[in-house]
């Protein structure tokens, strides 16, 4: 039986923590080396947190600036230290942490950015599918009732008091075009926020990368009936009249969101 990752990152951890305690008999001797041992393990710790959280959390990390992310990294590593050998899994915590964080106050969207990121980084990492292009005539033949549609893996809805869709699109802009972008993101922040969620976004993998799609109300109200299991006809009843599925349809399958069509039993 091939061990989890997790058991290799906890053996390793073991062996680094004997290797400290047996370096030699003397307590002076091993006291100056389990000094030396953990300040070099803190250190890249410490880079080894900036690394996987700065790859995962890209827009963030463009946000706060690189050193005072560093300082963040490192402070949550502290907090929520890895429980996992790859580390491309450990962070799923930091929108929250960085929600509840008292230093972070005058900045509190950073949170649902951070949830972006994640959206984008797990949906980058979720597993491949095809996309049943047949299973579309059952649209046309089946009760929707009892037909449902199923989201390619890793889509995720995401909805916020925050312009979080407009600051990811800023820091993707290109340099020319980066001013007018960020314009738009201090003229959003500056509206007043209200109990609607003024951004909707749906996170879709089109080819290997993950993008952000904003979606309307209504738009957003019918993918998020479908993310919960409701039928086609349900999904439909809610959204109204409306709502117009054919050019909805159209859109999910150009931008890859649907792996296609299936019928319940009941």
């Amino acid at each position: 039986m091939v061990a989890p990752p997790w058991h290799h990152e906890a053996q390793r951890q073991q062996a680094l923590i004997a290797a400290i305690d047996t370096a030699g008999g003397d307590g002076t001797v091993m006291a100056s080396l389990t000094a030396r041992g953990l300040e070099v393990y803190r250190a890249n710790a410490q880079v080894a947190a900036d690394r996987a959280l700065g790859a995962a959390f890209a827009t963030v990390r463009a946000m706060v600036g690189s050193e005072d992310f560093s300082h963040l990294a490192h402070e949550f590593w502290r907090a929520r230290p890895p429980t996992r050998g790859d580390m491309g899994e450990w962070g799923a915590e930091f929108p929250e942490w960085l929600t509840a964080h008292p230093g972070l106050v005058p900045w509190p969207y950073l949170g649902d950015c951070a949830r972006l990121d994640l959206a984008l980084h797990v949906n980058e990492r979720a597993a491949d599918a095809e996309f049943d292009a047949a299973s579309l005539a059952l649209l046309g033949t089946c009760d929707p009732e009892h037909t449902h549609l199923a989201w390619m893996p890793g889509v995720h809805l995401l909805s916020s008091a925050w312009p979080i869709a407009t600051i990811h699109h800023a820091h993707q802009t290109e340099a020319d075009e980066r001013e007018h972008a960020f314009e738009a993101v201090r003229a959003a922040l500056a509206e007043p926020r209200t109990d609607a969620f003024p951004q909707h976004v749906l996170v879709a993998r089109k080819g290997w990368r993950a993008m952000v799609h904003r979606l309307d109300p209504i738009e957003a109200g019918f993918a998020r009936g479908v993310q919960q299991g409701d039928s086609l006809g349900a999904a439909l009843a809610d959204a109204g009249s409306g709502f117009d599925f054919a050019h909805w349809l159209g859109r999910a399958l150009r931008e890859s969101w649907l792996k296609g069509v299936v019928v319940s039993a009941d």
